[in-house]
């Protein structure tokens, strides 16, 4: 007889899909400020961990495995697709070169901070420093995805300190994004902002065309065939070179070959299809519930607080490179905020900064955000790398 009261593959599906289901519900009917603060995704994690600690549904079951070989690479994919390398160029500009310092900044920042705080935690806290590495560049299905890559037990205290560290930052760092808008005058005389910059970037983004068309049933199928595709190809390839140098391993190479193949096809028409970025999202946050559900509570232990703690010193030094590339390149503190929040909040975060401080920068926000995603594997494996080598 089974541990937990629900063992059944569509039994913990069910109970996976109404909690992610739950908690947008209520965030879109209530429209309640609490959950710009604690969003949706925190509850989507913390809720399976209750769930299947109190034993109504199992910490282990073959449904997580496979979702982890398969439907991970598979909204990857989905999610890249998404990716305009060129539009955001185009709108940006210099700004592109800030964000991409404050993705340098994550990635120093990560060994920095994990240096400090590493005699309290456990010897396999790297992985947690580089899964959050993923959040803090990309978004959530970059953590995911370097969680896999890297060889982090999703069921382990380490990725939920990362999960608990990603939101408790959240909700520091997205206020201060927020306020910088009442520096700007400041802030601009400091990088010596052009005076005709914000103008003509509001011009580019306002030629944006963002509307994919009407979502048909074949859309579906064609992005499915896509995700499985690239998935199938990645693990065929990632076998066959994973004995080759330099040495990672076969999830490390199956995530890195996921990620240039799904870039390669969002300069074709595949980038076209609509409903890809609503698809890979919702699959993303059914896998964040899938996360929560494997957690194993029963050794929690005060390691939280250096983690904690690690994650304040790390995000400090990314927001510190952040304004020195500010400076460097000259650009305004709207560009600066929505860089900083396409890195550390991802897809969910930028949009809300850039409405904030500019509402014509809303779509740029969003490019700038997939920019992060699909910079954010490789920069990610790097800052674990560079944890494990100070570890």
């Amino acid at each position: 007889m089974s541990e937990s009261l629900i063992s059944s593959p569509a039994g913990i599906l069910a109970v996976l899909a109404g909690i992610t289901s739950l908690f947008f519900y209520l965030e879109k009917k209530t429209s309640w400020g609490f959950f710009n603060y604690f969003p949706p995704l925190i509850f989507i994690y913390l809720m399976p961990v209750a769930c299947s600690n109190l034993g109504l549904i199992p910490t282990k079951s073959g449904l997580y495995d496979f979702m982890g070989d398969n439907l991970l690479p598979m909204f990857l994919t989905i999610m890249l697709l998404d990716v305009d390398i060129r539009a955001t160029v185009k709108v940006m500009g210099k700004g592109i070169f800030v964000m991409l310092m404050g993705t340098v900044g994550v990635v120093i920042g990560a060994p920095i901070g994990f240096f400090i705080v590493k005699h309290g935690l456990g010897p396999e806290a790297w992985k947690g420093f580089g899964a959050l590495a993923g959040s803090w560049i990309g978004g959530t299905g970059n953590m995911l995805a370097v969680a896999y890559a890297i060889g982090l037990d999703d069921s382990s205290l380490d990725f939920g300190y990362a999960v608990i560290a990603d939101n408790a930052v959240y909700l520091i760092w997205l206020p201060i994004m927020l306020a910088s808008k009442n520096f700007a005058a400041r802030f601009n005389k400091f990088t010596g902002m052009s005076s005709d910059r914000l103008a003509s970037m509001e011009k580019a983004a306002a030629e944006l065309t963002g509307d994919k068309g009407r979502i048909e049933m074949r859309h579906f199928l064609y992005l499915f065939f896509f995700g499985f595709a690239v998935t199938a190809l990645a693990s065929w390839l990632a076998e066959y070179i994973k004995p080759l140098p330099p040495v990672l391993s076969y999830s490390t190479y199956k995530i890195l070959l996921v990620t240039f193949f799904a870039i390669g096809l969002s300069f074709t028409r595949a980038s076209k299809i609509p409903g890809s970025h609503a698809l890979a999202m919702a699959l993303v946050y059914l896998f964040v519930a899938r996360m929560g559900a494997k957690a194993d509570l029963s050794n929690l232990s005060v390691s939280v607080l250096w983690f904690l703690l690690g994650a304040y010193i790390w995000i400090f030094i990314h927001g510190f490179v952040l304004v020195g590339a500010a400076r460097l390149f000259r650009v305004d503190v709207h560009t600066a905020a929505i860089s900083s929040a396409a890195n550390i909040g991802g897809a969910a975060s930028a949009p809300i900064v850039a409405a904030y401080h500019k509402t014509s920068l809303v779509p740029v926000s969003i490019l700038m955000a997939l920019l992060g995603y699909a910079v954010g594997n490789p920069a990610a494996i790097l800052a674990a790398t560079l944890c494990k080598w100070v570890s």
